[in-house]
């Protein structure tokens, strides 16, 4: 029990205490299980992410290339999203689509070092975009069975905490293996296949009952599209200002070559990807926890704020300390708002169809990201840093206003 006397000095402590175990006990094996192959993916995955832009300008590719190779192969991962999600609906299970996309993603980390043709680089990344496009929405729909509509927010924020721990991890690697041997990437290539076969042999652990297949009225690839006609207003609402600030959301890859532009150092900028990690792995269990009590809606609104600042400083940054200042705010912002995204549009979803609810958005977040990313990286071409970063800040602003006249209720219920 929480001690009622305001004065007792342990008040603060035990207060904590009790939100954690009554947080942490909807957390099931599933849950855990799922994070932790989580964690080893992103170990592999963000091992990579840092080295990858400044990997492809040594070889050859400009910022434009950069962020049209990008694009393409989030397009190629969030197109599918969509088409899976619906497959795994109608057949009634998960687990096999978790398993293919975590082993297409960890065979996709070895090939980008063997050779660098720019062909290759793009066949290599999208393969990687593509088994997270056959996995997310498997994996988001048994998340979603794990929880109720209470606890959403916490469980998905929770197994995004233990992602980012990974994402975490991940850099640090990459940062030790680059002081020993400066410049060789094809080491961090081939070194991040072993956590990435680690996270498939864990899927292993995991057990499901089948559930009921559904019948397929509709088995092309853009069936999926048909939820829209079924789903609910507040369904419909919620996406479109989830869209349009993915359609001005680029790759995170920009903010990399900002801070490489800004600080000139390769070491600052693994570092910086670090330490944003770190504070997004740190905040996101809290944020759902949040979330959870006060509404999930308020959460996310803080965070689209959080956001718009951020990018508005990275238009004006001229100096290191800046940029930590602004990832320590973009932490925040994405402990705020990917886990708790999903759970709302999760709460908002049809629950025979969860899967092909999350791979509708995600199918379509990708198309945005894919013209996002092109986008940042003609203007970026044409005009500079400072405008690209300006014009998603200002767009930031208009999707906050958005979501504050839509004034959702607290309560998201189920179609």
């Amino acid at each position: 029990m929480i001690p009622r006397d305001p004065l007792n000095a342990d008040f603060l402590i035990h207060g904590i205490r009790f939100i954690t175990f009554t947080s942490m006990k909807f957390i099931t094996r599933t849950v855990w299980i799922l994070s932790i192959i989580s964690l080893f993916a992103d170990v592999a995955s963000e091992m990579l992410y840092p080295v990858i832009p400044v990997y492809l300008q040594q070889i050859g590719f400009s910022v434009l290339w950069i962020g049209i190779l990008e694009g393409l192969a989030n397009f190629t991962a969030g197109i599918s999203k969509g088409y899976f999600g619906k497959m795994s609906d109608d057949k009634g299970v998960r687990l096999p689509f978790v398993k293919t996309g975590y082993f297409f993603s960890a065979l996709s980390k070895p090939m980008m070092g063997l050779f660098i043709w720019p062909i290759w680089i793009f066949f290599a990344r999208t393969l990687d975009r593509l088994g997270k496009g056959i996995r997310t929405a498997a994996r988001d729909a048994l998340l979603s069975q794990e929880s109720s509509r209470e606890t959403k927010a916490r469980v998905f924020s929770f197994h995004r905490a233990w992602d980012t721990v990974g994402a975490c991890l991940g850099p640090c690697v990459a940062l030790v293996l680059l002081h020993f041997y400066p410049h060789q990437y094809a080491t961090v290539f081939f070194i991040a296949f072993i956590p990435g076969l680690i996270s498939v042999a864990l899927i292993f652990f995991l057990k499901e009952t089948k559930r009921p297949q559904q019948i397929q009225s509709n088995r092309s690839f853009f069936g999926f599209l048909h939820y829209w006609k079924i789903a609910s207003s507040q369904y419909k609402k919620l996406v479109i200002g989830l869209l349009l600030l993915a359609l001005f959301n680029s790759s995170d890859v920009f903010l990399l070559l900002r801070t490489k532009e800004i600080t000139g150092n390769d070491n600052h900028v693994i570092g910086a990807y670090i330490f944003y990690n770190l504070v997004y792995a740190s905040s996101s269990f809290p944020m759902g926890i949040l979330a959870d009590k006060l509404g999930i809606s308020k959460i996310f609104t803080i965070g689209i704020l959080l956001f718009a600042i951020v990018y508005g400083g990275f238009a004006i940054a001229s100096e290191t300390w800046m940029i930590y200042a602004l990832f320590f705010l973009y932490g925040i912002y994405a402990g705020a708002t990917e886990g708790i995204a999903k759970a709302w549009i999760a709460n908002l979803a049809h629950e025979s169809k969860t899967a092909t609810a999350i791979g509708f958005y995600t199918s379509f977040e990708s198309v945005c990201a894919l013209c996002a990313s092109i986008v940042a990286g003609f203007v970026w071409t044409k005009f500079g840093a400072a405008p690209t970063f300006g014009l998603t800040a200002a767009i930031a602003v208009f999707v906050l206003i958005y979501f504050q006249l839509l004034k959702y209720s607290r309560e998201l219920r189920s179609p």
